[in-house]
């Protein structure tokens, strides 16, 4: 089964929405593979160094189990890269995980796969959303089949939550097909799709300090 995913990377990305997913799926048993333009180090908007240890130009969808797209002005650089774009609807259409938050929205928006979708992002990119056909839901997570999305690093926690639960339903579905019914996983993956994920408060107050 595959448990790596793949993020973008590029200067001035939002440095807790990729540090903070990184970090929860690895504790989870999944790896994360940075993809860059460059095989170089590149600064978040806190100053945060993160090294790119794949290159855009090399990377396939085929080889990851989801796609991670961190906020800042990094995706407002690679939404002009058509590789970037191609790999996003690539891994939409397979039905992989597609996961952004804040500002990463703008990814999916340049790649045209949110039309008709629900999803929610930085109030920012409100309208942007909606200009692509997006349904607005202000909430901290929102899950449309294989689209999740998140607000701000103040969410931080929950769409963590939620990226764990996704994959996790995800890989049991795989290894065990033969022991899910059809009537069960649908079931199962509606209850997955709509939850609203619910953490210590204390630490949605801490992020947002």
């Amino acid at each position: 089964m595959q448990k790596t995913l793949l993020t973008f990377i590029e200067d001035l990305y939002e440095d807790l929405e990729l540090w903070y997913p990184k970090l929860r799926l690895e504790e989870a048993g999944f790896d994360l593979r940075v993809c860059g333009p460059e095989l170089k180090t590149y600064a978040g908007k806190h100053g945060y160094p993160a090294k790119a240890d794949a290159l855009l130009s090399e990377a396939r969808s085929a080889d990851f189990c989801g796609l991670l797209i961190p906020g800042g002005f990094m995706p407002d650089k690679l939404r002009r890269d058509p590789k970037v774009l191609s790999l996003t609807r690539e891994f939409f259409e397979q039905g992989k995980l597609v996961a952004f938050i804040c500002h990463g929205g703008w990814i999916p928006i340049s790649a045209k796969i949110l039309k008709g979708k629900r999803a929610t992002g930085s109030l920012g990119i409100k309208d942007d959303l909606e200009n692509a056909g997006a349904i607005w839901v202000d909430a901290p997570v929102v899950v449309d089949g294989n689209l999740i999305s998140s607000r701000t690093p103040r969410d931080l926690p929950r769409f963590a939550h939620g990226l764990v639960q996704f994959l996790n339903q995800t890989q049991t579905r795989v290894a065990q097909p033969s022991q899910v019914s059809h009537s069960k996983t649908s079931a199962s993956n509606k209850e997955t799709l709509h939850a609203v994920f619910e953490l210590n408060p204390d630490m949605i107050r801490k992020l947002g300090s």
